[in-house]
C-alpha cells in the first residue's frame, strides 16, 4: 500500500470511530491483529461488542466500498474476532459485524454506518 493509501485509510478510520463515539460507542481496540486476522475497530455499546471493517474509497459508491468486504476479509475478521472474545472481559453478551464506509468527495467525507452487514459462523463465546 502506498504512503496516500495508507494515509487516506487512517483517516477513515479515524472519522470511522468520531462517528461511532458521537453515537456512544466505546472504542476497545483500534488495528486489532492476530495471527490470519484483523479488525479496524472493536467497540462496544451496551451490552452489545461490534467488530467493525472500515472501508474508505475515493472515488467509489458506497456499495463498492460493501463489496471489498469480501469472503477472503470476512474469514479474517472471523478469526481475530474469535481472538479476541478469548481474551475479553466485559459485560457484552452478544456480539455482531458492521461496516463504515468512508467516501472522499471534493474536499470533505461522506461517512455511512452498516449494522449487522454480515453474520459469520463462530464458535461462539469461548
Amino acid at each position: 500500500m502506498s504512503k496516500a493509501q495508507d494515509d487516506l485509510a487512517a483517516k477513515g478510520e479515524e472519522l470511522a470511530w468520531r462517528y461511532l463515539k458521537n453515537r456512544g460507542y466505546r472504542l476497545l481496540a483500534r488495528n486489532f491483529r492476530t495471527v490470519g486476522g484483523e479488525v479496524d475497530l472493536v467497540v462496544e455499546k451496551g451490552k452489545t461488542l461490534v467488530f467493525v471493517e472500515v472501508k474508505t474509497r475515493r472515488r467509489a459508491t458506497c456499495e463498492e466500498a460493501l463489496e471489498a468486504v469480501d469472503e477472503k476479509k470476512r474469514a479474517r475478521m472471523a478469526r481475530a474476532a474469535n481472538r479476541f472474545l478469548k481474551e475479553y472481559r466485559g459485560k457484552a453478551t452478544i456480539f455482531r459485524f458492521d461496516v463504515v464506509t468512508v467516501l472522499k468527495g471534493e474536499g470533505s467525507y461522506r461517512v455511512m454506518h452498516f449494522p449487522e452487514a454480515f453474520e459469520l459462523e463462530m464458535g461462539g463465546w469461548p
